[in-house]
């Protein structure tokens, strides 16, 4: 299958995910913890997971998935074809709020991205590029980012970092929130991304984010020229959670240097 007829079916598929998402608004929707009470899981999540796993192993056998509810493989490197999925990115807004959540995909070839999906499910709204060709909201080429000044930025951010925390310094993430043009925290790193991509915010900050979460952004970001990276300056991390921001290219260096301090515990 060359790269525009995968494109095709991928949106469809995202698509039709969509669609059984937006029905269980109608259903009873059961709800789990994972790690700790407020990182939820639902039915719905697992689902759609399942659905997107049995269409690639039917068309794709030889491709590999990395799942966030665990129904793929087990991935501990990135030969071949890698599909980095997170069926409901934003699952306590998905349960609280029925919106503001997202379908996160990303294509990856031998570590690479070469395509990647962002499904503002309730809105429509599907954020898409291809490496080296571009990045869309819908049919909508979005433009290479214009250069800022974080006094000219909005950034995303939740705002727990903003108070004592064991991970950041959080007198400099104050200083961050007072000399920005403004603040916001969506609770959708997927959406969050194609914010960043869309040019609708300027920056993105997280503490802690896992490869199905940023890599279909990743690939939307790269192709208006953001850069991501962890709080190291390192490439961001598929393969397991790790810190992560991502930018506009002009004042990226600026977050890592003056607002972003990592406590070294």
């Amino acid at each position: 299958m060359d790269q525009h007829a995968m494109d095709r079916y991928i949106k469809s598929m995202i698509k039709e995910a969509g669609h059984r998402i937006r029905n269980s608004f109608l259903s009873d929707i059961s709800v789990d913890t994972k790690a700790h009470a407020n990182d939820l899981v639902t039915n719905v999540d697992k689902e759609v997971e399942k659905f997107f796993i049995r269409h690639i192993r039917e068309d794709f056998p030889g491709h590999r998935v990395f799942g966030e509810e665990g129904f793929g493989d087990q991935i501990d490197e990135l030969s071949g074809t890698v599909w980095m999925l997170d069926p409901i990115d934003g699952t306590m807004n998905f349960v609280h709020q029925r919106r503001n959540f997202a379908i996160s995909l990303g294509i990856y070839q031998d570590g690479v991205g070469k395509m990647g999906y962002i499904y503002d499910v309730v809105n429509d709204d599907l954020y898409h590029a291809i490496a080296g060709g571009g990045a869309y909201y819908n049919d909508e080429r979005l433009q290479p980012l214009l250069e800022t000044d974080i006094s000219e930025s909005i950034i995303g951010m939740n705002a727990m970092w903003a108070t004592p925390n064991r991970h950041v310094e959080h007198e400099a993430t104050i200083r961050l929130v007072h000399e920005a043009r403004g603040m916001r925290s969506y609770g959708s790193a997927a959406l969050e991304l194609a914010y960043l991509a869309s040019g609708r915010i300027d920056a993105y900050i997280s503490m802690r984010l896992s490869p199905w979460d940023i890599a279909g952004g990743l690939v939307m970001a790269k192709e208006v020229g953001a850069v991501a990276s962890n709080f190291s300056g390192q490439p961001a991390n598929l393969l397991k959670s790790d810190t992560f921001v991502a930018a506009n290219p002009s004042i990226h260096r600026k977050l890592l240097q003056e607002y972003i301090k990592p406590k070294h515990t």
